[in-house]
Order: structure tokens, then C-alpha cells, then sequence
């Protein structure tokens, strides 16, 4: 049996901790750690005020590092305890540092704990994928309840954005004005069903702030990405944690016939409104040339999506196809359909590299009751957590 490397686990544990605190800093004052001087003009410098943030807005960036921290770690623990209840050995979580000074992330790619036996029913596949997205949810509620009920005063958004102060509560219109007019830039957190509940029913109305500053409260934030991670694990396709729960759910066979259903619609909403028919009917040819070429990258992206889901290539080179017409299709008669191109990443990776289908399982037994009830209160999470449109940026 392979003894634990306590030390490499602290160590990126702790480099986690210090790249999700940058991160965090940078999104709650809307700056970096790198002199303006390295990447903007004088003007600009002036104009919006930069400057590099220092150890007290490094140290502010807790607020969003050890809440976020706190939910995966949680959801991570969540997998460990209950792969020990049922005799599977595991790795303790590997923590996934990533952040680069001036480029928007939040500073990693997550966690992962790695199995280390042969699974060999659905029951304990279920059991372990069920334990982390449960745990990390609770977590994650308790979160956005604190971040909703413990809003700052208006002056937080000023000192933030002193431009603002001149407009009081009426801030809102000036962004929305300076944004029609091709002013900055801006992201905003688009909704999932229980971040609208708690804007709508549990905060303060007077204190909640604009859709495009919210990102600089950093406890809304992290319960925001906690929601975010925890539907993309919950996503029922392949060996993530929705994978694992609907395969226990429904069986070997019923599985393999709707985990590629259910990608394929997912790709399919992904790449809506990324092309359309219009986008070529131009007289200039380079524009033209340009296009095509972008849409050729677009199937051969679609390509290692699908690449997994049939062992012949042509039959996945004609999937991708397919979607990619069926996609012109709906944007020529609904125009403004538009899905969320940014799942296309994470659908390549797990199509091409985490795979669309489950390992098969030696005992193939049906769930109990109680589990079958947690699978779909699981299911039902998931619809509660997942945003159409993640993040919005203007």
C-alpha cells in the first residue's frame, strides 16, 4: 500500500491557498499585482486610476480564498470519508494551483482525490460520487446565505470605484450607459436558479449590488463558483460525479444509451449562435477566408469531442458535422438563440480526455430506496446550480 505524501498534499494545499488569495484580491478591486506600467499607457494609467495592488489587498483576498477553499475542501473530504467506509483506498486531495497576474481565473483548477482500487459495484460508485457534490452543496448554501445577509454598505462598492460616489444609488445607470457606450469592460455572474432565489428572496435590496460589480464581493462570488463547480461535477455523463450517480441510478445499459444523448445535446447548446449563416455572406474575401478557417477549427474541435463516442473516426467527423448544421440551422430561424460557448472547453476535455461513457462494474445490483431518492435529489441539484450562461461579460 502506497503511504500518503503528506508533504507534497500541504504543499499545494498551501500554494492554493496563496494563488486563490491573489486571485481573489485581483476581483475584488478589480486590479493586479503588476505595475500598470507594464501593460498600460499614461492615459489610461490616470483614467482608471491603476495600480498594483499590495500585501493589504493580498491579505482582503481571504475572504475569497478561505470560503472557496472551505467548499472544496469539503466536497473533496466528502469523496474521502465515504471511499474509506467502503474499503476503497484513495489519495488524499491534490489541490490544482493556477494563476497568472493579470489574466482573469481564480486562481485553480480545482482538486482531486485519486482512486486507488478497482470499483466493483454501482453501489459504492454512487456512494462516493454522491458524498462530495452533497457535502460541498451544504457548504456552499451556508455561504451564499452568509455572503446575501451580510451585504456591506454602498460605501464598499465606492471605495472600490470612487467614480461611482457622485451618483449614489443611481450608480447602475451610469455603468449601463458607459457600457452602451463601449466603455471598459465588465463580467457579470449569470443565474442559476439558486443564486436568483437568494438575490431575490434573502438580500437586502437596497444593498445588493449592480450584476457587473457583484463580482467584487468576494463571499458572493465564492458561493457563486462553488455552485458553478459543484453542477459541472454534477453534470450525468462519464466518470464525473453525475456520471458515477446516474449510472448507479438507471444501469449499464440504459447509461450507455443516454450519456451520449445527453452530451451531444450539451455540445449542441454550447456552440448556438457561435456561427451563422450570416456570418459568411460577405463581399470581402479575407473576412471570408477568416471565417472559414474559424469554423474549420470549430469542427476539428467538435471532432476530439465526439472522438471517444464511437470507435470509427468518420463516424465522429460526421457527429460533428451534424452539429455544427443543426446549430446553423436554429441560429438562421432564431437569431437570438445563443448558447454558452465557453462549456466547449470542458466539453473537448471530457469528451476527448474523461470520456463520455462508465467504467463497467462487476455487480451490477439496483440501488435501495434512500439511495434512489439521493440520486435524484442529486439530479435535482444539479438543475438548481447549473447557469445557462456562467458568466457574462460586456
Amino acid at each position: 500500500m502506497q503511504r500518503p505524501n503528506y508533504l507534497l498534499h500541504s504543499i499545494l494545499f498551501l500554494i492554493t491557498l496563496a494563488t486563490t488569495t491573489a486571485a481573489g484580491a485581483e476581483w475584488i478591486y478589480g486590479l493586479n499585482f503588476i505595475p500598470p506600467e507594464w501593460y498600460a499607457d499614461a492615459k489610461t494609467i490616470a483614467q482608471y486610476k491603476l495600480r498594483a495592488l499590495g500585501w493589504p489587498e493580498f491579505l482582503a483576498g481571504l475572504n475569497f480564498s478561505i470560503p472557496f477553499l472551505t467548499v472544496l475542501t469539503v466536497h473533496e473530504f466528502g469523496h474521502f470519508f465515504v471511499a474509506k467506509a467502503n474499503r476503497v483506498r484513495v489519495t488524499l486531495p491534490y489541490y490544482i494551483p493556477f494563476w497568472l497576474p493579470s489574466f482573469q481565473a481564480i486562481g485553480t483548477m480545482g482538486a482531486f482525490i485519486r482512486i486507488q482500487d478497482y470499483i466493483n459495484s454501482r453501489r459504492k460508485y454512487f456512494d462516493i460520487g454522491l458524498a462530495g457534490p452533497l457535502a460541498g452543496f451544504v457548504v456552499a448554501l451556508l455561504l451564499l446565505w452568509y455572503g446575501f445577509t451580510h451585504l456591506p454598505p454602498i460605501d464598499y462598492i465606492f471605495q472600490i470605484h470612487p467614480e461611482y460616489k457622485k451618483y449614489g444609488l443611481r450608480y447602475g445607470e451610469y455603468i449601463n450607459m458607459n457600457l452602451a457606450k463601449g466603455g471598459g469592460s465588465a463580467v457579470a455572474l449569470g443565474d442559476n436558479l439558486l443564486f436568483w432565489f437568494f438575490k431575490t428572496y434573502v438580500a437586502d435590496a437596497s444593498l445588493l449590488p449592480h450584476p457587473f460589480e457583484m463580482v467584487h464581493y468576494p463571499y458572493l462570488l465564492a458561493g457563486y463558483l462553488s455552485l458553478f463547480f459543484t453542477a459541472l461535477n454534477l453534470i450525468p455523463i462519464g466518470q464525473l460525479d453525475g456520471g458515477h450517480i446516474l449510472y448507479a441510478l438507471i444501469g449499464r445499459k440504459r447509461f450507455n444509451k443516454v450519456a451520449p444523448v445527453l452530451f451531444t445535446a450539451f455540445v449542441f447548446y454550447s456552440g448556438i449562435g457561435f456561427f451563422r449563416i450570416s456570418d459568411f455572406a460577405t463581399g470581402d474575401n479575407a473576412a471570408f477566408t477568416s471565417q472559414l478557417w474559424s469554423l474549420v477549427i470549430y469542427v476539428g474541435a467538435l471532432f476530439l469531442a465526439f472522438s471517444r463516442i464511437n470507435e470509427q473516426p468518420v463516424t465522429s467527423l460526421l457527429m460533428a458535422l451534424a452539429v455544427v448544421f443543426g446549430q446553423l440551422v436554429v441560429s438562421y430561424f432564431f437569431p437570438q438563440a445563443e448558447g454558452y460557448i465557453g462549456f466547449m472547453v470542458f466539453a473537448v476535455v471530457l469528451g476527448r480526455f474523461l470520456g463520455v461513457y462508465h467504467p463497467e462494474t462487476e455487480i451490477d445490483e439496483p440501488l435501495d430506496t434512500k439511495r434512489q431518492l439521493l440520486g435524484w435529489l442529486a439530479l435535482l441539484i444539479f438543475v438548481l446550480c447549473f447557469s445557462p450562461k456562467p458568466f457574462i461579460f460586456s
